[in-house]
């Protein structure tokens, strides 16, 4: 690097001399091992068999501070946009100069450089993009890690997502003082029961008390409970004015993990760079399962009707990189938007996302859990339930200590059965009805603390006599009876005491009627004929999110004396007329 810090890298070149290739790189904090010059990665039980087979030049690169590489490692290192000296590095600085020094040192290479990487080493793609180096013709960052305080990973609207921060920063977070191939232990959970553990474990900061002293992104995670500048700074979406590469945004639609990031990134580069070569595609998959060499058929209980995961790779991301790195087949001429739909079970080639022609359409929750289209007109009409910390609401039915996929289309009756869940639904449904784009909750609320949880639910209640044709071969141990099934479509909490600002949170003042206002990430779904649409409201979602103490406080430094009941109203009449809006498609 400009710096001399040197960045390993693994290089898998075609024997091929009669002709150049071009250049494949991916950035990973996450090793690009096997390591040694006889050693070869497995990519023929991947999908990547078919770049080797195209005669690609495959990189894989330790980033500055892990494994191999030299430097020290800074989490999601922010953007510089007036580096002045040598001195002054990012992650897509470094991608520069490792281009550079590839494009000038690798034999028989085309001058041709492209990058790609699923989740962190998506974040690299998108600095790659940053570069500015003229050699990078095109870039793929799929499922990026794009916002760590709003939407992506370890927050969702402020909330601490616990069991992904905890499990993650316990392993990975461990310190490296010096280039190695050996990578840290995981953390041994004394019990396999996740709500047991976390429970039994209590407050936040008892989990710091667990992780030590010596795991920096934990330390600098409880230092920072609001939307700082520390935040801001590592949001790359802030500096995506003048990307020049053709832009490929990868995502899955039940993506546990950054499901915002895909979405939010190719909208701020719409917005901000509007001139770039600017593309999406989302499936009906989970974190990286669009790179899995055969599959995207069905996402645990779930029937897609088609092997997803095949017609991306052989549709889209591969002629992709051809024309722009090989020069080779005709322009792919990809959709702006190309959004599998689930529900319909069919892909939609789209010149803009969101759909043009959506309406935004607010669905209101009413008394008896009544969800109507028609607004409410009645006088202090609210459903009300207590929730306990001490109690909190499972975020799935099985249990585990790690944090399952397939959460995002679970079956939510063992939700619903619960006093704490309030449970909205339509009539059946007499046609189809589609949405796509992002919803939002406007909940009208009071509660008897200074600070509560709102998590809002959409879901696919499917008929009574559903069931698919033909079983999934190899999927869960016990799939489920689809009649009267649950599907959820897309859940998400926000933390009250942000419901005004992310920045300066507040307290409620108790029992006054208040607005909590929320987006939820985006919806590409038809709710069929003989559906019925429900939403469900609770305040925990445990232990996938941080148990919130019902109480104004530093949630990260709370004690156990500070979590207490609190009765939450939601009102729907005349005045407050709590909705979901949904973005319909007719």
């Amino acid at each position: 690097m400009r710096d001399g810090i040197k960045l390993f890298t693994s290089v898998l070149m075609p024997k091929d001399a009669s002709e150049k290739h071009p250049i494949l790189l991916m950035r990973t904090p996450y090793s690009c091992a096997p390591y040694g010059e006889n050693e070869r990665s497995a990519y023929w039980n991947t999908y990547y068999r078919y770049y080797l087979r195209e005669g690609y030049i495959i990189i894989k690169q330790d980033v500055r501070g892990r494994w191999m590489s030299e430097g020290d490692f800074v989490d999601i290192r922010p953007f510089n946009p007036n580096k002045k000296t040598n001195k002054d590095t990012d992650e897509a600085s470094d991608t520069y100069d490792a281009i550079d020094w590839l494009v000038k040192n690798i034999d028989n290479n085309n001058g041709n450089v492209g990058v790609m990487g699923i989740s962190y080493p998506g974040f690299y793609s998108t600095m790659a993009a940053l570069s500015g180096h003229p050699a990078l013709k095109a870039v793929s960052p799929q499922a990026p890690v794009t916002e760590w305080f709003i939407g992506d990973d370890f927050h969702h609207n402020g909330a601490f997502f616990q069991m992904d921060g905890f499990a993650f920063y316990k392993g990975f977070g461990q310190p490296r003082p010096a280039p190695t191939t050996v990578g840290p232990e995981a953390y041994t959970f004394p019990t396999p029961d996740a709500y047991d553990f976390y429970l039994r474990t209590g407050p936040v900061k008892n989990l710091t008390t667990i992780m030590g002293d010596s795991i920096k992104f934990w330390k600098d995670l409880m230092s920072h409970p609001n939307y700082d500048t520390f935040w801001k700074q590592r949001n790359p979406m802030n500096h995506v004015s003048d990307v020049k590469p053709a832009m490929l945004i990868v995502g899955g639609l039940f993506d546990a993990e950054d499901c915002y990031g895909a979405w939010n990134l190719y909208k701020a580069i719409e917005k901000k760079s509007p001139s770039t070569n600017n593309r999406i595609v989302m499936g009906p998959w989970y974190h990286g399962q669009w790179s899995s060499p055969i599959g995207g058929a069905y996402l645990g209980n779930i029937q897609f009707g088609s092997k997803t995961s095949e017609w991306y790779q052989d549709n889209i991301e591969i002629p992709f990189f051809n024309y722009y790195l090989k020069g080779k087949g005709a322009d792919p001429k990809l959709a702006e938007a190309t959004i599998f739909f689930t529900g319909e079970n069919k892909w939609r080639k789209l010149p803009s996302w969101p759909m043009a022609e959506k309406k935004d359409v607010p669905v209101y929750l009413g008394a008896d859990g009544k969800l109507s289209f028609t607004k409410p007109t009645g006088k202090n009409s609210f459903t009300e339930y207590i929730s306990d910390p001490s109690k909190p609401v499972p975020y799935v039915e099985q249990t585990g200590t790690d944090r399952t996929r397939e959460y995002m289309i679970d079956d939510q009756r063992f939700a619903a059965r619960r006093p704490d869940v309030l449970v909205f639904k339509t009539d059946i449904l007499n046609e189809d009805m589609t949405l796509a784009g992002p919803l939002v909750a406007d909940l009208l609320t009071s509660i008897s603390g200074t600070d509560a949880d709102f998590i809002v639910k959409v879901i696919d209640v499917f008929p009574d006599s559903f069931q698919y044709k033909e079983p999934i071969p190899d999927a869960l141990p016990n799939q489920a009876l689809m009649g009267g099934y649950q599907m959820l479509v897309r859940g998400e909490v926000m933390r009250g005491k942000f419901r005004n600002s992310y920045e300066q949170p507040s307290p409620f003042s108790p029992n006054k009627v208040e607005r909590v206002k929320f987006t939820l990430p985006d919806v590409a779904h038809t709710f069929k004929k003989g559906h019925r649409l429900m939403v469900q409201v609770q305040s925990s979602w445990f232990p996938l999110v941080d148990r919130n103490p019902q109480k104004f406080v530093d949630i990260y430094h709370a004690n156990e004396s500070d979590f207490q009941k609190a009765t939450i109203r939601i009102f729907h009449d005349g005045s407050y007329s709590s909705n979901v809006i949904l973005p319909i498609v007719r």
